[in-house]
């Protein structure tokens, strides 16, 4: 039986949350309650109650200061936050301490009984896991690998060829479940790719903090590796088992002592994986920027020049600077170096801001926001910045239609205009239909028939018509012409020249009588 403690000013609240639900049903049994911040303080401290039902406005201590308090002193529990007021700032500052729960007076029976069910869902799969820990031998090859990875304990005396981990090449390769809301993979990749590969001992299979890893050792296991990354990155059979994977891919490295690169490439990657783009199931150490060291902590500043901005465009109907501050915003929060939770405490604010001064703009006019709290709910529990990016612009075409923008016949010209500023940037579809508010496969049909082309075929046009421009200039060589139209690899370039244009850069400049010296 779990325990319940419930703290409030109000002895008829606290009345009520005892009698509100069946706590015995839901496997509770309540431990005890308090009217004041420090005798709560105490009793929590002492008696570690499962759950501790927090009010914000308490006597003496405030819920806050009691949850602060409590961490400190070793609590480990949930707290329930209660509150009077749909108040962003008393939500920002409890998630600090590591608090998700937030519910706002009078209490909704259903929406309680809710909260609790996934609080013991999620104190199931954390003792399932514990218990899965105590099971575990004694130090073993896995320990070893996680040795060399963490660079803890003496490995200079391991005999490495004598354990089987001795290698010219190494790499470290990380994946998870593709769906974040599945607790486990439903099979394990390690035997798969050990089964391709008709059970050679290519590499080693460990968990760092309850994620999954691949150390591969030699040449052909990173080959072997690359081959299915390869296929992987062409997007799997939906439905496949290999469409279930996540997995990130760490830096080739010639020595055991540079193990901990690789490893923690793969391993940040993994963490930063709510940058990812909608349906990505990769992330390679190439795709990690090189984060400024001194910025340690996001530019709060930027909340209020974002929110301005955007409150702006609204109120001008102007969609395509709306989805460039987006795109900017996107760009912006890739490149610093925070934890997801500030980011996420970034992005809120901002949108509260907006909101905040719409509604006091336009307050003779019915707008349907959600309230706060849903809007704290929602982002607080994205996987993915592309998922408060496309809510967002959602929310801001709403804005729009409601304040006197009836119509979206004009969005498809935005997007071709973008396209026509950008096409030297990486231009995904994933990534313009988050910028715009749509989904992708949706754009992608919308944008055929618009068109008649594939939103691809439609870029390589944009681009290589870019290409001929330039090409009639004698100032760029042939590879800079390809960089200059977005296209990095020079082979490839050539390829889709051809294909378009029906000979090569080269023969064209030469068709036009333009000499260089060099036209590669």
């Amino acid at each position: 039986m779990e325990s319940l403690y419930i703290a409030d000013d109000e002895k008829i609240i606290r009345d009520g949350l005892k009698y509100i639900v069946d706590w015995e049903a839901l496997g509770y049994e309540i431990c005890g309650e308090s009217g004041t911040g420090d005798e709560a303080l105490e009793d929590i401290v002492a008696k570690h109650p499962t759950i501790a039902m927090m009010d914000i406005k308490m006597p003496g201590m405030t819920g806050l200061e009691v949850i602060r308090r409590a961490r400190e002193a070793g609590y480990m529990g949930r707290f329930i936050i209660l509150s009077g007021y749909s108040n962003f700032e008393y939500a920002k500052e409890a998630m600090k301490y590591d608090v998700n729960y937030y519910l706002t007076k009078p209490i909704d029976e259903d929406e309680l009984i809710k909260t609790v069910r996934e609080i013991n869902q999620k104190l199931e799969e954390e003792q399932n896991l514990a218990r899965y820990n105590n099971v575990l031998k004694e130090k073993s090859k896995k320990e070893i690998v996680l040795d060399l990875v963490l660079e803890r304990g003496d490995t200079d005396a391991l005999n490495l060829e004598e354990l089987g981990l001795s290698a010219s090449k190494y790499q470290v390769i990380a994946y998870e479940s593709f769906d974040q809301q599945a607790s486990s993979l439903p099979y394990q990749f390690a035997d798969l790719f050990q089964a391709a590969n008709k059970g050679d001992e290519l590499f080693e299979h460990f968990k760092y903090k309850n994620i999954d890893y691949l150390l591969l050792k030699g040449g052909l296991a990173i080959e072997k590796m690359k081959r299915f990354v390869s296929y992987y990155e062409d997007e799997p059979e939906k439905g496949s088992p290999l469409d279930t994977l996540f997995i990130t891919c760490g830096q080739e490295v010639t020595s055991y002592m540079e193990l901990p690169k690789s490893f923690d490439q793969a391993r940040l990657l993994i963490e930063r994986r709510f940058f990812c783009t909608e349906g990505q199931h990769v992330f390679n150490y190439e795709d990690l920027p090189a984060v400024q060291k001194n910025l340690q902590q996001l530019d709060k500043q930027l909340v209020n020049t974002y929110s301005g901005r955007l409150t702006g465009y609204l109120q001008a109907f102007n969609r395509r600077k709306v989805a460039e501050d987006l795109y900017e915003l996107q760009e912006y929060l890739f490149h610093v170096d925070a934890n997801i939770a500030d980011v996420k405490i970034f992005l809120t604010d901002m949108y509260l801001q907006i909101k905040d001064s719409i509604t006091h703009n336009y307050s003779t006019v019915s707008i349907p926001f959600d309230t706060n709290t849903e809007i704290i709910g929602f982002i607080s529990t994205r996987n993915y910045l592309y998922e408060i990016i496309v809510y967002c612009s959602k929310a801001f075409e709403m804005v729009m239609m409601a304040t006197g923008n009836s119509t979206r016949d004009s969005v498809m010209d935005d997007i071709l205009y973008y396209i026509e500023h950008n096409y030297h940037s990486n231009l995904k579809l994933e990534t313009i239909a988050t910028l715009f508010g749509y989904n992708s496969s949706y754009l992608g049909k919308v944008f055929n028939k618009t068109t008649g082309e594939s939103f691809n075929t439609y870029v390589d046009k944009v681009r290589i018509n870019k290409a001929l421009e330039l090409l009639e200039k004698k100032e760029l060589k042939v590879y800079e012409v390809s960089d200059s139209v977005g296209y990095r690899n020079v082979d490839y370039f050539h390829k889709k020249f051809r294909k378009y244009v029906g000979q090569s850069p080269a023969e064209y400049r030469k068709s036009k009588n333009i000499d260089d010296e060099d036209n590669t």
